[in-house]
């Protein structure tokens, strides 16, 4: 198997329950929701993304032959000291995130994090699982440590999720241009709704990547 990796850098976590914490973010190309490309947003099932995840040309980025090689270019970008974390995000990560990775990321030593629209199903050994939830995209998901639900979504509802099996519920406003009146509808819902938590997306607003 192939990986194409988008680009690989070391940052802070920006946004959920693990915001502030240092971390390498390794973005995968590809998702099952949305081409990426912009003449086909009108008709992804996700239009609102606001990555990029096409090619291999971002720093770090590139296609890798084998898990261990991935795993050891991660690895290099992390400091001397600490608990080493990996976010694997997209895109969709599942898409290419399999036991293998996981094993080779875990024996150098990450703790694996993943950011996935939870469509596909989870393998095992991911310690810290966010499933954040696209309208129209069937989830298969169904547990987790965080649902992270951007808000406000026409067909999605913060009370359609909340019988899942996750330990922590986020809710975070949907950016765009209507960013500032939809964070003011999430915090009124969490005022509402203390099962939810506010999640900011703090590296716009700090300029980090």
């Amino acid at each position: 198997m192939t990986w194409s990796v988008k680009e690989m850098f070391l940052t802070l976590q920006g946004e959920g329950q693990q915001a502030g914490r240092v971390a390498v973010f390794l973005r995968f190309t590809g998702c099952n929701l949305w081409s990426g490309r912009e003449q086909d947003r009108h008709n992804a099932i996700c239009s609102f993304c606001d990555t990029d995840f096409v090619g291999v040309d971002g720093p770090g980025g590139g296609q890798f032959q084998s898990a261990e090689a991935l795993a050891k270019k991660a690895f290099s970008l992390w400091p001397s000291e600490g608990n080493p974390l990996i976010v694997c995000t997209g895109g969709e990560p599942l898409l290419q995130l399999n036991p293998k990775l996981i094993q080779a990321l875990h024996k150098v030593g990450f703790e694996i994090a993943v950011e996935s629209n939870g469509t596909v199903c989870a393998p095992e050994g991911i310690d810290w699982l966010c499933i954040s939830p696209k309208a129209d995209a069937p989830l298969k998901q169904l547990s987790g440590d965080e649902l992270k639900l951007v808000f406000p979504q026409v067909k999605n509802q913060p009370s359609d999720f909340e019988h899942l099996d996750f330990s922590y519920f986020s809710l975070q406003p949907m950016d765009g241009p209507q960013v500032e009146q939809n964070t003011q509808a999430a915090i009124e819902w969490c005022r509402k709704h203390p099962r939810w938590r506010l999640s900011l997306q703090t590296h716009k607003w700090t300029n980090i990547p």
